[in-house]
């Protein structure tokens, strides 16, 4: 039996935000504006969204890297026992119509140890379970977030391997339009983060590939290591943040796309709550 939770409401005591940054108007928008007008984020609430976000896992994590055996997936759309409690982020390209990046957010379902989460059973023996027992966390508060994905149409280059859609110049994309490209992982973090957010869970905890914390820290993403580096597909590590620290140290530009994104997942949210309740 798998276990099912309905999305909570709305945080009633809201995270504190910082005031607005006020920015002096360039002639140039920023990479970040210029993103939002490129990608639209949603939160995948109805079926056709969902499979967009399992065929983009299934490219990437069986295709592209063999991290699931694509054999599992007939229907190429990788998915697992936790997606159907989870909240899932789709990524869209406006102009082509493609999905572009994923990634879910998984609450606990029960306020006790009895359900784990995925990072609690791949990183079982190599967690710090002692810093984290420290932490002395409400278990009605944590997540994970977890596949996180780009797709490889959005990944590549001029001159690199060839994708679905042919050479990724077959994307009808201007220069400035494919530099946003870079942050596409970027937005998926803040989505994950807004919900983290709606959702009040917010003491999030998720694997992650060295370059990734390292990725996020330069955005003012600030995770902590909670545990030993594995092998699992590829060299990973237990990480965890608190919403409110992600928030107190992004970076100006970066809040304002949080701000944006968060915006334009809420009203689904708090529809898919309401009709939950």
């Amino acid at each position: 039996m798998y276990w099912r939770i309905r999305p909570s409401k709305i945080c009633r005591q809201s995270i504190k935000m910082t005031a607005p940054v006020k920015v002096i108007k360039k002639e140039k928008d920023s990479l970040t504006e210029s993103f939002l007008q490129y990608f639209a984020i949603d939160l995948a609430a109805t079926p056709a969204q969902k499979e967009n976000v399992f065929k983009i896992r299934y490219r990437v994590y069986c295709e592209e890297f063999g991290y699931e055996p694509a054999d599992r997936f007939p229907d190429k759309t990788e998915y697992d026992a936790y997606d159907g409690h989870s909240l899932h982020c789709l990524i869209t390209h406006i102009s082509s119509g493609l999905p572009a990046g994923c990634v879910r957010l998984i609450p606990t379902t029960v306020n006790d140890n009895t359900d784990i989460l995925p990072f609690e059973e791949a990183c079982s023996e190599s967690l710090d379970t002692e810093f984290i027992r420290g932490m002395n966390l409400d278990r009605g508060t944590v997540c994970e977030i977890s596949r996180l994905a780009v797709d490889g149409t959005f990944r590549r280059r001029a001159g690199e391997a060839r994708t679905r859609f042919g050479d990724v110049d077959a994307l009808d994309c201007t220069h400035q339009e494919r530099r946003t490209f870079d942050l596409i992982a970027v937005a998926g973090f803040l989505a994950a983060t807004a919900l983290s957010d709606l959702a009040c869970r917010t003491n999030v905890f998720a694997m992650m590939e060295p370059f990734l914390p390292r990725l996020l820290k330069r955005s003012g993403i600030i995770f902590q290591k909670v545990g030993e580096d594995i092998e699992y597909h590829g060299v990973r590590a237990p990480y965890f943040i608190r919403t409110q620290s992600a928030l107190d140290n992004m970076r100006p530009d970066l809040k304002d796309m949080y701000k944006a994104i968060y915006e334009q997942i809420k009203p689904i949210y708090a529809e898919q709550a309401t009709t939950a309740n």
